[in-house]
């Protein structure tokens, strides 16, 4: 009895507390998206996201049913921290701690919208920012050669320093095994470079101080720079490597064996971006410009030669895809400028032509794109949703779901030409902030595992971090003089 009654005057000054959470015409100066402003058009979302999704999605997010029998008056609202917390030291669930859809309800509220703060300047383009996978690395790698690995457990100090070799015009991308022993990276050349970062040396200059391994992705047919290649990742063990390259086709590396184990002529375009399905590495998704996203299953490949099923829906070229990492959901950012989300359930076994739905003349690295083609769509789209607001010009712009931890992947956020980055909901489709810094593109942004914490890297070369609620430090004045860049010869 004690305990209901002190747990009832506790949730109702949880309900005032958490009044932003429950009411959506409410906010204030702490949660209010960075950057919306009356001026700027606010895209309308037309998703109505029927699918199971949705509901994994919520279910992911829900706090446990208990909560809600502690004031059933009010089972409409979303339950508030102040219950939650009043709920877990009343042992509610029996173990006495928050469950996983507890833990993501009370953090997917917090945004990380507010800052930034400079984390680092340099002078030439920022094309690559990622964390490792428990947050306490973050690499980011530029157009001038060189890769920066940061501790952000320890003040964002600069706990390595690498200057690339085989650069030909930029690090196009990079990859931290799952130990965080090693880094590889990869340029418009058929070769990845794999080096040590676990050495007591902060800077890393290639065959110089230290060695950078150099993996081979061209055949033994095949000399000098005959492609580039566009992306590379890790596999969930770290033995392996898949790429995806200017050939139209997709590699796979094994690394404990030092030799390529599989080449995939996969697209009729170049393709842009791959990533292993799941933990189990056996699906391979693969994006082009050929507009097309092919699922590849190479427990079966050999026999059959061909993608286990493709994904139509994108008008224009694929940038970047990124796995839920369920072996059944991913996302797309598309030259179209629209995100696609896929269930691989419904890909077909054939790619249909569907001539004549473009009747305009474009190029994405240097023309707008075309305000009649904004609207169309494609007749045979098959991805589930589709997510609008963002820009995609003039470089490969990368998005990604949120954090399985602290949100239960309850948005998806992607870069932005126009200098932002976009975070919209999975489900509704709603752009829910869009973070204004940056005075150039931004390629790519990287979200903290665990922290609501997102890092953003640009052309302008700055590397931004943006938190909610801060640190105590105030955001940088964006309309004065910017601090005095670091220089690198």
């Amino acid at each position: 009895m004690y305990f209901r009654a002190w747990n009832t005057a506790i949730g109702d000054m949880g309900y005032a507390l958490s009044r932003l959470e429950i009411d959506p015409n409410f906010s204030d100066s702490e949660s209010s998206p960075v950057g919306e402003d009356n001026d700027s058009p606010q895209p309308s979302s037309d998703n109505n996201l029927d699918h199971e999704v949705a509901q994994l999605t919520k279910l992911q997010s829900t706090p446990h049913k208990r909560l809600k029998q502690v004031l059933p008056r009010r089972q409409e609202f979303p339950v508030s921290p102040v219950k939650m917390l009043a709920g877990r030291e009343g042992n509610y669930s029996g173990r006495g701690r928050f469950t996983s859809a507890d833990r993501c309800h009370l953090l997917n509220k917090y945004l990380p919208v507010k800052g930034p703060s400079i984390v680092d300047q340099l002078t030439t383009r920022a094309y690559v920012s990622q964390f490792s996978d428990d947050g306490s690395l973050f690499v980011a790698a530029f157009q001038g050669s060189h890769i920066k690995i940061y501790n952000a457990e320890k003040g964002w100090t600069l706990q390595k320093n690498i200057v690339a070799k085989s650069l030909r015009w930029t690090i196009t991308d990079t990859s931290l095994s799952p130990d965080k022993r090693f880094l590889v990276y990869a340029t418009m050349s058929p070769i990845v470079n794999i080096v040590n970062i676990g050495s007591a040396a902060t800077e890393s200059h290639a065959n110089i101080t230290e060695i950078h391994e150099a993996l081979e992705f061209s055949g033994d047919d095949e000399g000098g720079y005959s492609f580039g290649i566009f992306s590379v990742k890790f596999s969930n063990d770290g033995r392996e490597l898949v790429a995806g390259s200017s050939d139209d086709s997709i590699y796979v590396y094994d690394v404990e064996a030092n030799k390529l184990s599989l080449r995939i002529q996969a697209h009729t375009s170049d393709v842009n971006s791959v990533c292993f399905a799941d933990e189990a590495s056996h699906l391979i998704y693969s994006g082009s410009d050929d507009n097309l996203c092919k699922v590849w299953d190479r427990r079966c490949f050999r026999s059959k030669g061909k993608p286990a099923g493709i994904l139509m829906g994108h008008l224009e070229g694929i940038t970047f895809l990124d796995t839920r990492g369920d072996g059944r959901y991913f996302i797309s950012n598309g030259k179209d400028q629209t995100i696609k989300l896929w269930d691989i359930r419904k890909m077909s076994s054939n790619a249909t032509r569907t001539p004549g739905f473009r009747n305009y003349e474009w190029d994405y690295r240097w023309m707008d794109y075309p305000v009649r083609a904004r609207d169309v769509k494609h007749p045979s789209d098959q991805s589930v949703a589709t997510y609008k607001g963002h820009s995609v010009l003039r470089t490969l712009i990368r998005c990604y779901f949120s954090p399985e931890y602290s949100t239960g992947q309850k948005y998806i956020y992607t870069g932005s030409h126009d200098s932002c980055v976009y975070i919209y909901d999975l489900v509704s489709g709603a752009q829910v902030a869009r973070l204004v810094h940056h005075k150039s593109t931004v390629r790519d942004c990287s979200w903290h595992p665990h922290y609501p914490m997102l890092v953003s890297s640009s052309f302008d070369g700055d590397i931004a971090k943006w938190e909610f609620p801060g640190n105590g430090e105030s955001p940088i004045p964006l309309n004065n003089r910017r601090p005095r860049r670091r220089h690198f010869d």
